[in-house]
């Protein structure tokens, strides 16, 4: 199978985009595909790539992230495979809104188990689709950043760009 390869500049770096079919299977601020496929699940994992100069709604939704709308990102179709809970786990995340982190405790009870931090923790750690399904907005209860795949600079870039755009109670 034939995945679609994009690297776009972005303010926080390179950002790499794996699709198929108008679906994203990875996703990261790399130049470096290598990253990425790792983390696609292997029945999922495409056998050859061809490079693009755009991805539609996928790309589009990157540029309108860093031009200060962070919800079309939530709106692409993302195409990631693992058992139950980590999978409506990844769902859950897309629930959390631009600008309010939750803590890893309040996304384990998102994800259906409130005594499940370190599987929802573990559902952060392996999710392939950076940005489309936001682990960025998944912090310690003591408000410290915790860790990111893509280096905590970069979280906390997008965290504070998100605040910016935090709809005002």
């Amino acid at each position: 199978m034939t995945a679609r390869l994009l690297t776009l500049s972005t303010p926080d770096g390179p950002f790499t985009i794996i699709a198929r079919d108008g679906a994203v299977l990875a996703s990261g601020w790399t130049a470096e595909p290598g990253a990425l496929t790792g983390q696609i699940h292997p029945t999922l994992r495409p056998t050859e790539y061809q490079d693009v100069s755009g991805l539609g709604a996928i790309s589009a939704a990157v540029e309108e992230f860093y031009a200060g709308s962070p919800e079309a990102a939530m709106a692409v179709p993302v195409l990631q495979k693992s058992g139950p809970f980590r999978a409506h786990a990844w769902d859950m995340l897309r629930t959390v809104a631009a600008g309010h982190p939750v803590t890893y405790t309040e996304y384990a009870e998102l994800a259906g188990n409130a005594k499940a931090v370190r599987a929802a923790a573990s559902a952060c750690a392996f999710n392939a689709a950076a940005l489309f399904v936001p682990c960025h907005r998944v912090i310690r209860t003591d408000g410290t950043l915790g860790g990111f795949r893509w280096g905590l600079p970069v979280k906390e870039s997008l965290l504070a760009r998100e605040a910016g755009q935090a709809p005002r109670d």
